[in-house]
């Protein structure tokens, strides 16, 4: 077989049991392929690309088992091109001329080529450089596979002739039916339960499902999967999961719950399953930034701070050491004081905006960039709060229907307690300089005016 020979396993490769698992797996039809619906669903761009026989260069991103390598496998298959794969941890700029000579002299022919770059974010920016003119002249069909962000990765000049496809992590029950399929080729059986144990600790990778299903199923002398050696292939106990997704929303809700009951105990506790039951740290990162945000806000500014840190630790350290920084923001979520007012606050001004959601911005409020404008009596009537007494000025900022009306009620708990005798100042100073000489101040949240 030559270089650029359509590449694809014989069927005896396929199955030959010396293989990687994983590798005996890889579909030979796109019909197929499991997940990134997104992107391969009916109708949708890279589907309509492919069925339609109009490929462009592409880069394929996404964490790694996510099908990248089989997706690129398929394509050339698909649209009837030779594929060849290319390593960027491998090869250098002498390598890379080499096979674009030679998928040169191929398009000549009438030969398509995909080459498919594996980890083309380890390519430095010259030997990026070096696939442009060929990418531009059609020798090649490039799809550059990256587990990195390609606007940072990638030159610019390469990235703007791609297309950037991003892939997400598989589904509990997209990897189940990977492994459903595979039990009659490692020759066993398993229940759901069990298989969806594997499919919460491998984390969307299907590379890492197939993997411990197979040691698991080297170590079980039964006709059926033992479930002693799935958790020492896993190396942790299996924890329950429900196949309908329900125990992953009741564990966060608990977490959640207990944060917003200052139990500091109790988070710890759910915390603890969420991550022996091999949830995803970055979910559970993007939680604790939610509690802080709908449970404590401004009692206690920092909390947000402290969960967004979280995030960018766990991003970071990746497991276990951002574990403990998890651990860490949950007791401090826990033990801050909590409001709401912050979050109710909001919802109570959408649902003003949706009441006349074309409502005028008041001229006070407008700019007014051209004489025509000033002219028309775009910002008549603003007050500069820099140029007033103490910063605070009278002047109206709500649509007129809406006139006094208060939507911010902070609590007089932590920080929102100062929040809230600074707010009460101005709010009185603003009415005493606003109300006409013997008029009554209106009630909390009522109107002045229809």
């Amino acid at each position: 077989m030559s270089l650029f020979e359509f590449e694809m396993p014989r069927e005896e490769e396929r199955m030959d049991e010396g293989r990687p698992l994983a590798e005996r797996m890889r579909p030979e039809r796109l019909e197929d392929f499991v997940g990134q619906e997104h992107i391969l669903g009916a109708g949708k761009p890279l589907r309509v690309q492919i069925e339609s026989d109009r490929l462009t260069s592409l880069i394929l991103w996404g964490p790694p088992g996510t099908g990248k390598t089989t997706l690129a496998r398929l394509i050339a298959r698909t649209t009837r091109c030779a594929f060849v794969p290319f390593s960027a941890v491998l090869s250098g700029i002498k390598e890379i001329k080499e096979v674009m000579a030679a998928a040169e002299k191929h398009r000549r022919q009438g030969l398509r080529t995909v080459l498919f770059v594996d980890e083309i974010h380890r390519f430095n920016k010259a030997q990026q450089d070096a696939f442009l003119p060929y990418v531009e002249r059609g020798d090649i069909i490039l799809i550059g596979a990256t587990t990195e962000n390609p606007s940072f990765e990638v030159v610019p000049a390469l990235l703007s002739r791609s297309k950037v496809y991003a892939l997400r992590p598989l589904t509990v029950d997209e990897t189940v039916t990977l492994l459903e399929r595979a039990l009659p080729v490692i020759g066993k059986s398993a229940p759901r339960e069990m298989l969806e144990q594997i499919a919460v600790y491998s984390g969307g990778d299907a590379r890492r499902a197939y993997n411990i299903l197979e040691i698991a199923a080297a170590a079980s002398a039964g006709a059926e999967l033992d479930r002693a050696a799935v958790e020492d292939a896993i190396q942790r106990k299996t924890l329950l999961y429900d196949k309908s997704g329900e125990e992953h929303f009741n564990l966060i809700s608990a977490l959640h719950k207990s944060v917003r009951s200052s139990d500091p105990d109790a988070a710890l506790y759910w915390l603890a399953r969420m991550l022996e039951g091999g949830e995803d740290r970055l979910y559970i990162a993007r939680r604790l930034v939610r509690m802080a945000i709908e449970d404590i806000g401004l009692a206690d500014p920092r909390a947000v701070e402290q969960a967004a840190a979280c995030w960018q630790t766990v991003h970071f350290l990746g497991e276990p050491e951002g574990d403990q920084a998890l651990a860490q923001a949950a007791i401090y979520l826990a033990m801050a004081p909590k409001s709401d007012a912050a979050y109710r606050a909001l919802n109570e001004a959408r649902e003003a905006a949706r009441q006349k959601p074309v409502d005028p911005v008041p001229m006070q409020l407008r700019n007014a960039p051209t004489r025509a404008m000033k002219e028309w009596g775009y910002g008549e009537g603003y007050e500069h709060a820099h140029q007033q007494e103490d910063g605070l000025t009278a002047m109206e900022c709500l649509p007129e229907w809406l006139h006094g009306r208060r939507f911010y009620e902070p609590t007089e708990r932590g920080v929102e307690q100062r929040i809230r005798e600074r707010l009460e100042a101005i709010r009185s100073w603003k009415e005493a300089r606003r109300r006409p000489a013997g008029a009554r101040m209106p009630a909390s949240g009522e109107p002045q005016s229809d």
